[in-house]
């Protein structure tokens, strides 16, 4: 041995069998993280396939829930209603001046002939406290009216004038719930509407011989009647009121006015027509 050489640290060098060991536990922490791995991936498919298959399943269920409701079917009694009562209750704004006021009505004079009461003219929308009386205007007004549409005719011989008005309320129960609170009153109601140059252009408040109204739909329909010729209501007896004709003419105008806004539309029997 060379001197000093006791002096110095011999270096261990590792055995064989040491290498083994090592190697095998790096093989098997590999083998460890590999199999952790592989665990959390199949649970993370598994996870993401039960995902994709409620999506799956909730997509199919709201297209066949979207077909179904699409597919032309029977309408229910309450649709139908709901129908008529949404048809008949925008008449007023959808149909034109013309429809809801008739240029010619018939009506049966004494004699049972056939006449035709002629359009004078037609009024602009008006408020409801602006086109009735004020004891009228109150109940209107606590029923939620809308507006008053007028227009006013005379009859075959001209001798006659009969205002119309169309109160608009919400709906058909607020109609009725206003009607049961009218004014049992026939010196209130519509007030008339004369146009001048025409022989309605004396007809006022004053010449009003007899209101009336007739209710349809969400509609109250008023009327009010006299002569073109400017008699007031205290001019004349009552005996030539009962017996003229002049109360079946306002009332014909108005109740043919009203049936007409009232009328039940023709109802598809579909959701998507009359093919169900």
């Amino acid at each position: 041995m060379p001197l000093g050489a006791s002096a110095r640290r011999a270096r261990a060098r590792p055995w064989t069998a040491s290498r083994g060991r090592a190697a095998a536990a790096q093989a098997a922490r590999e083998r460890a993280e590999l199999e952790r791995g592989i665990r959390f991936r199949s649970l993370y498919l598994t996870i993401m396939g039960v995902v994709l298959a409620v999506a799956a399943v909730n997509v199919l269920l709201g297209s066949v829930g979207l077909i179904q409701e699409n597919r032309s079917r029977p309408l229910t009694d309450a649709e139908r209603a709901r129908y008529v009562a949404e048809d008949v209750a925008r008449r007023w704004r959808a149909w034109p001046a013309g429809m809801v006021f008739p240029e010619e009505l018939p009506y049966t004079a004494l004699g049972r002939a056939q006449q035709y009461a002629r359009r004078v003219g037609i009024a602009p929308e008006a408020a409801c406290a602006a086109a009735v009386d004020s004891p009228v205007a109150s109940v209107l007004r606590k029923h939620g009216c809308q507006a008053v549409l007028r227009a006013t005719y005379v009859d075959q011989t001209s001798t006659f004038a009969v205002t119309v008005g169309v109160a608009v309320l919400p709906g058909e129960q607020a109609r009725a719930d206003a009607a049961g609170e009218l004014p049992v009153d026939d010196r209130v109601g519509v007030r008339p509407v004369a146009f001048p140059g025409t022989v309605t252009d004396t007809f006022g408040a004053a010449q009003r011989q007899r209101t009336g109204w007739v209710g349809a739909g969400p509609y109250i329909v008023f009327s009010a009647v006299g002569y073109t010729d400017g008699r007031t209501r205290a001019s004349v007896p009552l005996e030539e009121q009962v017996n003229s004709e002049m109360w079946p003419v306002a009332e014909t105008v108005a109740g043919r006015i009203a049936r007409a806004l009232g009328e039940p539309p023709d109802v598809p029997r579909c959701t998507q027509g009359n093919v169900c």
